[in-house]
């Protein structure tokens, strides 16, 4: 239970949108068990099921006793971690042993994990304690979060629209206040996405910086599991956590372990360089307008703007990336054979089929294609620290809608998001105010590879100058 609720000003909501790093200080001072702490995100989950449907798979009895683990260690003198006794989420897909894993797919529904995807054994050996899988479109294969097996995903700054996607549930419950930290990842903007629809922040790391042992082509890859969070200083604590490299990961072994723990907002010397269309597509004129105010505070700060950047410098990603992804999914086809076809959805059925039918050649020719787009964003570099742009081109659409990233909505609404993957380098969406509507806007940052501090810090400015960054939904 709570202790000293009366004499604590963060208790019951507060304390649930306190920061993860504020909450395990609590925990691991005695000002609250763990016990009581999960509790709170657990009832809050329950509270805003039906409106949300973000939690496709709860944990909450498992949550609940690996709390009273926590606190019971705690009572022994030991020290669980830097996110001692905090209740986080994990993106369904993500391996989490004795659980299920179905990628929000029928095919899927009766896989359990045998072990821990090692990304999240490294954030529950730093003490966080998982309260619950959040929902995925069925294979990752769309920007907004809905299935056949979970249902519709809603944004909890307006029911009627998509908290984005794929990793919309785990943003839908950090906004909500459902654990303070989320466990996503990013094969197309599938962190980056549902940030800018919520609200909240999300990073994309240089390719292998934080390690990918469960995608299927470790030396090809393009996707990246990463942190979610409501503050800075968390997105710092989790990256740092689940940075390094393993065996299992290719790329990773090319990394050390992140040395992120700075986080300063110094910008002085930093340049940006401003995309305003990225990919050649309209940008809606608010979130355009919410973005330059941003730029604004940040060379107010130190940095300075150049509008100089190459406007062609994006385009004809999603040509190179529509054959890469495409093909990644028909592998589903041969993994899980036949029988499981007639169990997907038609859009996921579509983007399988046209994987098939790209031949080797095609793919060869993509190949070399993301190479010639990874040089030109380096060239980019030379000139600029930093490279911003819109996350988004227009503000989150109907919560049922479909957007499967082979389609042309995908191509115009994240046009800013897939080309990192393909590049590798790192990304961040930032919040950077509220369209008329109230529906948030995000603005993203990309660096050079290993150089997320540069991102942090931009992060951190404008977490400090922006108002509104502690406005929650009215759920």
């Amino acid at each position: 239970m709570l202790r000293n609720v009366a004499e604590s000003a963060v208790a019951g909501a507060d304390l649930l949108y306190a920061s993860a790093l504020t909450q395990a200080a609590m925990v691991h001072e005695g000002r609250i068990s763990s016990e009581a702490l999960v509790g709170l995100a657990i009832q809050r989950a329950k509270d805003t099921a039906t409106d949300l449907n973000c939690i496709a798979i709860p944990r909450y009895e498992r949550g609940l006793e690996e709390a009273r683990n926590v606190d019971v260690a705690l009572a022994r003198g030991e020290d669980p971690g830097p996110l001692c006794g905090v209740p986080v989420t994990v993106k369904d897909g993500v391996a989490t042993a004795g659980d299920r894993q179905t990628l929000g797919s029928f095919s899927m529904m009766d896989v359990i994990a045998e072990r821990d995807d090692i990304v999240w054994a490294r954030l529950k050996a730093a003490g966080a304690v998982l309260i619950g899988k959040t929902a995925t479109p069925e294979f990752y294969h769309e920007v907004t979060t809905h299935s056949a097996l979970h249902g519709v995903t809603r944004n909890p700054w307006s029911l009627d629209y998509t908290p984005g996607g794929s990793s919309g549930g785990a943003a839908a419950a950090l906004a909500a206040g459902i654990g303070s930290l989320a466990l996503g990842s990013d094969g197309g903007g599938s962190l980056r996405c549902p940030a800018a629809c919520t609200g909240t922040l999300a990073l994309k790391p240089t390719v292998g910086r934080i390690p990918h042992e469960s995608f299927p082509d470790t030396f090809g890859n393009y996707s990246s599991m990463g942190p979610m969070a409501r503050s800075v200083e968390d997105l710092v604590a989790m990256y740092t956590i689940m940075s390094g490299p393993t065996d299992t990961d290719a790329l990773s072994l090319l990394t050390g372990v992140a040395g992120g723990n700075r986080c300063t907002g110094d910008l002085n010397g930093i340049r940006i360089g401003w995309l305003a269309n990225p990919g050649g597509y309209h940008v809606e004129a608010e979130i355009s307008d919410r973005c330059v105010t941003a730029l604004g505070f940040l060379e107010r700060a130190g940095a300075s703007l150049r509008r100089d950047i190459q406007p062609s410098l994006l385009d004809g990603a999603h040509a190179i990336y529509k054959v890469i992804g495409a093909v990644g999914h028909a592998g589903r086809l041969r993994q899980l054979g036949g029988s499981a076809r007639s169990m997907w959805v038609e859009t996921f059925r579509d983007i399988v089929d046209l994987g098939m039918s790209f031949s080797a050649a095609d793919l060869a020719q993509a190949q070399e294609r993301r190479t010639a787009l990874f040089r030109r964003v380096q060239h980019a570099f030379r000139h600029v620290d930093v490279i911003a742009m819109p996350s988004l081109t227009r503000s989150p659409g109907p919560a049922d809608a479909p957007c499967p990233v082979h389609g042309e909505d995908y191509a115009a609404w994240a046009a800013a998001l897939y080309p990192f993957n393909l590049t590798g380098h790192p990304a961040i969406s930032v919040p950077c105010g509220f369209t008329s509507d109230g529906l948030p806007v995000g603005i993203q940052f990309v660096a050079r590879w290993h150089e997320e501090e540069h991102l942090f810090d931009l992060a951190t400015t404008l977490q400090d100058a922006l108002p509104g960054w502690t406005e929650r939904p009215n759920l």
